[in-house]
């Protein structure tokens, strides 16, 4: 009978493992500290409500928050002297307005990094040396409430907190390869231990594997309705982690999620599977997968998958938006700074549902025949997608020549 293994948090200090369960004990206020950037710095803003201070969005406490005196209003986190930051996120507290719309702003120029509509949760944007960087809020219900927001030179936090593990854990040792955020390299990152699992993990809130091989469910094939490895609730973020093989169905986004730092040794059925149906963002950020078959990262819900900084290496598809599912929606992909070796296609997508694939800074590598955005016709369940070639500049697949390196 196969089992799964509950993450449970609570206000202790300690980690217990047995052969069903694995126990994570973390104190519930803290935001994960890593190489959060905003820790060692200062903040100020346009405006603040009553009983809310700007210090709070860079404490570490996710039980404190900032929120500005009306609906829109911006928080900034600064440094002494110039520091280097290419991703943030934002961690809001519950009972505030919600976000539509946002900027990030390089504070000492005014120049804009990114913008977005929707909640934001883990934001990527061109690498930047400054001294100021601004949040902005435009368009929201209500004052919403800022609780974190944290800045990292990559894609977040790379220091584990504890695993599951008898003993104390390991320093994460420094990675080899990209820590989430960078150029990928094709450089695989060293294991620091090994972690024996006998059924799914699921994960709430963060967890973060110390860059430790996590092993083994299924049977490493292509066969349908494996269980997953990891499963993420809602919101979640699973980071710094090795997945062995076999790993089974890998790794399942259950509503929106952060996958940052990850990478698998074998992708077996598929990396990650993305479920929400809420029309959120989910991540992935940095890390790698190899030796897979077919598709790496399978889009089942709707919504947009955002994958940056990302290095594959064997397999047929990078992204596919699901085209014979029980439920059809229209889904959207990202795909920025990622390199890519012997793969045959870079995203498929059913154009007949609204699909639509944004695609810059891809390096093929050994592809020279791969396509980099295929069009399908979504089928209803039952039946098989039929394919209607590739695109290129124009609704469905916003990509262009320039946007493709071959080597």
């Amino acid at each position: 009978m196969k089992r799964s293994v509950a993450l449970r948090w609570s206000a202790g200090a300690a980690t217990a493992i047995t052969a069903a369960a694995i126990v994570m004990t973390l104190p519930a206020t803290q935001a994960l500290a890593a190489d959060n950037l905003s820790l060692g710095g200062g903040a100020d803003g346009s405006s603040k409500a009553s009983g809310t201070s700007y210090g709070n969005v860079k404490d570490g406490n996710t039980g404190t928050y900032w929120s500005p005196a009306g609906a829109t209003g911006y928080v900034s986190v600064k440094w002494s002297s110039a520091t280097t930051v290419s991703s943030a996120t934002i961690r809001q507290a519950s009972g505030g307005g919600s976000i539509s719309a946002w900027r990030v702003l390089n504070a000492d120029t005014g120049a804009v990094l990114t913008s977005g509509s929707g909640s934001p949760s883990t934001i990527s944007f061109a690498s930047t040396s400054l001294k100021k960087l601004t949040f902005d809020i435009t368009s929201a219900s209500g004052a919403p409430r800022i609780a974190e927001f944290e800045t990292y030179a990559g894609g977040g936090g790379t220091t584990p907190t504890t695993g599951p593990t008898t003993n104390p854990p390991n320093p994460t040792p420094t990675p080899t390869s990209n820590p989430g955020g960078g150029t990928p390299t094709g450089a695989w990152p060293s294991s620091a231990g090994s972690a024996s699992v006998s059924g799914t993990v699921n994960v709430s809130g963060t967890f973060d594997g110390g860059m430790k091989t996590y092993c083994c469910i299924g049977d490493g094939s292509q066969n349908e309705s494996q269980d997953p490895m990891f499963k993420i609730a809602n919101g979640g973020t699973l980071q710094n982690v090795i997945l062995g093989s076999p790993a089974g169905d890998g790794v399942h986004c259950e509503g929106t999620c952060t996958i940052r730092n990850v990478w698998w040794n074998d992708i077996g059925e598929d990396a990650a599977t993305f479920k929400g149906t809420g029309n959120g963002t989910s991540y992935v950020i940095g890390g790698g997968a190899r030796n897979g078959s077919d598709k790496t990262f399978q889009h089942n819900g709707n919504g947009t998958v955002n994958i940056s900084g990302f290095y594959l290496s064997g397999s047929g598809k990078l992204y596919r938006g699901c085209g014979n599912c029980t439920s059809s929606y229209t889904r959207h992909v990202r795909i920025d700074n990622v390199l890519l070796n012997d793969i045959d296609m870079v995203a498929g997508i059913n154009s007949n549902w609204g699909d639509t694939a944004t695609i810059t800074r891809v390096t093929l590598s050994n592809s020279s025949s791969a396509t980099v955005c295929g069009k399908y016709q979504g089928v209803a369940k039952g039946s098989e997608p039929k394919y209607l070639g590739a695109g290129w500049n124009d609704s469905n697949c916003k990509v262009s020549q320039s946007d493709i390196t071959y080597r």
